[in-house]
């Protein structure tokens, strides 16, 4: 299955809520295996992003709607990237 890298950004609503409970954190995870996208890691980030998460999903129209989902609510910004598994890119360069 496609795997992402998912970099996400609170906004000050979003850290707020961080802030009175944590394990929403979780719960957002859970909202995302229903909309078919699995969180494989997850690691809080200093800098410039909040967060970063490699997941798994079907297809890029999953991992739009799970980010126009969440976006909506105003309380992260997110940047999702396709990961390409180092073997299948050689073998494209290759080709």
């Amino acid at each position: 299955m496609p795997r992402y890298v998912v970099l996400s950004t609170l906004t000050s609503e979003g850290r707020k809520t961080v802030r009175e409970k944590p394990e929403r954190i979780r719960e957002v995870n859970e909202e995302l295996k229903d909309l078919g996208v699995k969180v494989l890691e997850q690691y809080a980030l200093l800098g410039p992003y909040d967060f970063v998460n490699i997941v798994e999903a079907p297809s890029n129209e999953a991992v739009v709607k799970a980010s126009v989902r969440l976006g909506s609510r105003g309380t992260v910004q997110m940047m999702s990237l396709p990961a390409i598994p180092i073997d299948e890119f050689i073998a494209t360069v290759r080709d």
